[in-house]
């Protein structure tokens, strides 16, 4: 799949891009790409640093589209952008990023994917910490930067290039992809609403636990319990009948800790990272490692030492006595666990959120809302900016307004701020020493330097 093949990546800066392209540079492609991103000017500093691995990145117009290029870009990547134009004009193939990926996916001997609506790029990274600390060489493929592999020499480390044989990756269920991946081991979450019914969700994640050697399932979670009839399932949660179950959760100051019990073992958890869903995490990881052979021990040493990843529920900085928290939350589901998280610890929370497109907020806007006011606490104050847009044509008649109403209607403390910096700025004026702010959202690389910016300010 990879080897003497030239690839040209249209988005090569996206978050399931990137480390695509990564990991078949490494095997001897030859990569090549553009980004709108990069031509409005937005994380130089990524960008350059992709430019120095040896990918050559041209304009997002066309120019850098040749005979002899397998063209991979979304799918929803409209005919009209120049470098589809090209493309189709030359008549190139065309992959989508799940195309590549699970062709390289399903070549591998050992091949661990998971799904599921929330906390599949941390269960990623999790496992695919536990196997490289017992001496194995996977390749993990994830929608995240994993701290744990992330030096001064690989800032972006959301792939780690190992062996072809082990192969680690988030499955995407939004778009149906997961359905073309083959898994050895098939580890789904939870599910909630999202991008899809629930009843096609269902159906995707049960053809998919279907075709493993080992599914493993969490059963906490009422929507998942439809796919443990399997003989090929491998439970794990908090509930008496998990396989892989945890007991004593208690939150820490730094992280939290548990108990993990398999068969007649038990061993003590714990981790770096707050919120009894990231204990669940946990044990989904040590579950899919055991199916590879690796005990709970073992997964357990590996886990106390695994730092989490960008922005899920990272830690910034603290200035003034104001703790700066950067959290990828962005739909129902990881919206109610991060405030769940936020709860375990006193101190308010001033909670910033920019939606991630305008799609998102007419399908789930009504369930956001009602996350949002589960979740907050009183004294926690919301303050909502318009959804992020990157051009295109898109239905924006439903905006931020319509969700901020929902939330105040519903008992919660919200604002509707059109800008990031005016509802920075308000923040910022509200912040007192023992609070917490959390930058909320998606699909946008700036969150991040807009939560340093406002720590900045702080100090």
């Amino acid at each position: 799949m990879t080897e003497n093949k030239s690839y040209f990546f249209c988005g090569i800066g996206g978050s399931g891009m990137l480390p695509l392209a990564m990991i078949v540079a490494a095997r001897g492609a030859q990569v090549s790409g553009s980004d709108r991103s990069r031509d409005q000017g937005r994380s130089p500093d990524k960008f350059a640093w992709i430019e120095g691995q040896g990918i050559a990145l041209v304009p997002q117009d066309g120019s850098g589209v040749a005979a002899g290029q397998t063209l991979v870009a979304s799918a929803a990547v409209e005919d009209s952008v120049p470098d589809i134009a090209a493309a189709n004009k030359l008549g190139l193939p065309r992959m989508t990023r799940a195309d590549l990926n699970a062709a390289l996916f399903n070549e591998a001997a050992q091949a661990v994917g998971v799904g599921g609506t929330s906390g599949k790029s941390t269960v990623t990274g999790m496992i695919g910490w536990i196997l490289a600390r017992v001496g194995r060489k996977p390749t993990v493929m994830n929608g995240a930067v994993m701290r744990n592999f992330a030096s001064d020499e690989t800032p972006f480390a959301s792939a780690l290039v190992g062996d072809a044989a082990t192969y680690v990756s988030e499955v995407d269920e939004s778009d149906g992809s997961i359905a073309i991946y083959r898994p050895d081991v098939a580890v789904v979450t939870n599910i909630s609403l999202d991008h899809k019914s629930l009843d096609e969700l269902h159906r995707l994640f049960s053809d998919f636990a279907a075709k493993a050697r080992i599914a493993v399932v969490n059963v906490d979670d009422p929507e998942s319990r439809p796919l443990m009839s399997g003989e090929n399932v491998m439970r794990f949660g908090f509930s008496p009948l998990a396989g892989m179950r945890g007991s004593d959760f208690e939150a820490l100051p730094d992280g939290c800790r548990f108990t993990a019990h398999f068969n007649v073992t038990q061993c003590e958890v714990r981790l770096r990272m707050p919120g009894r869903h990231n204990a669940s995490n946990a044990l989904a990881a040590m579950a899919a490692a055991r199916a590879l052979g690796i005990s709970i021990r073992e997964s357990a040493a590996a886990l106390a030492d695994f730092t989490g990843l960008a922005r899920r529920y990272e830690v910034l900085g603290q200035a003034g006595g104001v703790t700066m928290i950067d959290d990828f939350a962005h739909n129902p589901d990881k919206v109610a666990a991060t405030l769940a998280a936020v709860a375990e610890l006193p101190g308010r929370a001033l909670l910033f959120f920019q939606p991630h497109g305008y799609g998102p907020l007419r399908q789930m806007g009504k369930e956001l809302a009602a996350s949002f006011t589960a979740g907050m606490r009183d004294g926690d104050k919301l303050f909502v900016c318009d959804p992020v847009y990157f051009g295109g044509t898109v239905d924006r008649s439903i905006g931020s307004e319509a969700l901020v109403a929902d939330i105040v209607a519903g008992g919660g403390d919200a604002v509707h701020l059109t800008t990031r910096a005016n509802c920075g700025a308000a923040m910022l004026d509200e912040a007192k020493a023992g609070d917490r702010i959390l930058i909320l959202g998606a699909r946008d690389d700036t969150l991040t330097e807009f939560g340093r910016e406002l720590l900045a300010k702080l100090a």
